[in-house]
């Protein structure tokens, strides 16, 4: 989801792709409601407590499609993340299912309080199972390899019979991807598994300098930062910053929370309000759906990767209501926050190896660091598919540059490329249709892919 959060903030296709999204969206309106299966898919085992020998993916989209777009979240992300923008270009484009991915971390979460009528009691009051670092030892070595593993058996899952696999992420998830194409799989290089990537404000090469803060490690940061995962450090804390609470769940049940109730109960009394940290409870009563606004909306104040433009609360009433006046709608947040509860839109627990990892993959090359990491980042000059890269306000454009850059040091025969400065780091995922340039945009670069 926030994908580059770590050590950093916490807190000419265009009209063609609007009609196509307009289009689809009417016959698949006329269509009905479509089966999107949330499906565990087998891997290698890494070390973890029974069960976590998986992966999932949540698929959107008709199974006779030719062309399957596999999406990969970013820190602390989640599959619900993609069922919003996968259902539009399904709509807009078809021919075209999109797997949504799960890494393996997300078996950790008990989410069975989502399935009672008061999730809210079973998380406050401490009812759910939290996974205990002391007790997790092997998330130690879930790092960029295991994740990359596990995502090229869904790579080749959605290969089979034939089909093209065009594969892409979200911020970090977008990083994860392009390390997919440069990897070294025992002489096979990545890219060879796809036919085009998909980037959605996230990356390599700089990607992430204009959000104003340090990517590159020295190798001694790197050391320091193994050794604490060695002693015990070994899920990101970076969310516990946002005053939530100090688990490395504890700020994701809350915005779930948020979610499920915003979707059941919008105009009601807001559940959560009495129970939230002073500096973070709103001043005036809201109401359930006001307060998941002022969870996620840039007008509040929150950092610009974690946050959409929405609305604002109501000037008046008692208890205060939600004005939808941005371009995603808090609904459609609501509905993707609240989850499945299974697939939701926040992984509980990030292993901090997959930060370390991640981080070093920004130079995107065979480093001496890299190789001290076991990263095999061997095959990023051979790239050789159609990539696009899509930028929001959030790193002030080096988003695109980045990708520039990489296209100029492969053989990548053509690139597209998006900007819209009006959205925040979140708002690709979530905005309305006739708002969202990210969808409009990749939807003709998706049809020109088409057989």
């Amino acid at each position: 989801m926030t994908g580059s959060l770590s050590r950093r903030a916490v807190l000419g296709g265009m009209a063609g792709g609007a009609a196509l999204l307009a289009a689809g969206a009417g016959s698949a309106a006329a269509a009905g409601p479509v089966r999107e299966p949330y499906v565990p898919l087998t891997v290698d085992g890494g070390g973890g407590p029974e069960g976590t020998d998986r992966v999932h993916v949540l698929k959107v989209g008709p199974d006779t499609a030719r062309t399957v777009l596999v999406m990969v979240p970013g820190m602390f992300g989640a599959a619900n993340d993609f069922r919003w923008a996968a259902r539009d270009l399904v709509a807009a484009v078809p021919g075209v299912q999109v797997w949504a991915f799960d890494r393996r971390e997300e078996n950790l979460a008990d989410r069975s309080g989502f399935r009672t009528a008061d999730p809210a009691a079973y998380y406050l009051d401490g009812h759910y199972r939290s996974q205990d670092p002391a007790a997790s030892a092997f998330a130690a070595g879930w790092g960029l390899t295991r994740t990359l593993e596990d995502l090229r058996a869904v790579v080749r899952a959605a290969a089979r019979g034939g089909r093209r696999v065009v594969l892409g992420g979200h911020s970090w998830g977008a990083t994860t991807a392009m390390a997919y194409a440069a990897w070294d799989f025992d002489g096979c290089p990545g890219y060879r598994d796809v036919a085009a990537l998909v980037l959605v404000d996230g990356g390599v090469r700089g990607a992430f300098d204009g959000t104003g803060e340090p990517v590159a490690d020295s190798p001694e940061q790197v050391k320091e930062r193994l050794a604490a995962i060695e002693g015990g450090a070994v899920f990101d804390m970076t969310l516990s910053a946002v005053g939530l609470g100090d688990r490395a769940e504890s700020t994701q049940i809350w915005y779930q929370l948020a979610g499920w109730y915003a979707q059941r109960d919008p105009d009601g009394p807001s559940v959560l309000q009495p129970r939230m940290p002073d500096a973070l409870r709103p001043p005036v009563q809201v109401t359930n759906a006001g307060l998941l606004g002022t969870l996620v909306d840039a007008g509040i104040g929150w950092p610009n990767d974690i946050s959409v433009h929405s609305g604002h609360l109501a000037d008046s009433g008692e208890p205060r209501g939600w004005v939808d006046d941005g371009i995603t709608p808090i609904d459609r947040v609501a509905t993707a926050y609240a989850g499945g509860p299974e697939p939701a839109v926040w992984e509980w627990y990030w292993p901090a190896r997959l930060s370390v990892d991640l981080d070093v993959t920004d130079s995107y090359a065979d480093t001496d660091t890299a190789r001290s990491l076991g990263l095999r980042l061997k095959h990023a000059a051979g790239l050789d598919v159609p990539l696009y890269a899509f930028q929001t306000s959030y790193a002030k454009g080096t988003i695109v540059s980045a990708a520039r850059q990489v296209v100029a040091d492969s053989r990548i025969p053509y690139a597209t490329y998006g900007t819209d400065n009006g959205m925040n780091h979140l708002d690709p995922l979530f905005a309305a249709p006739q708002h969202n340039t990210f969808t409009r945009t990749l939807a003709p670069f998706l049809t020109g892919l088409l057989p």
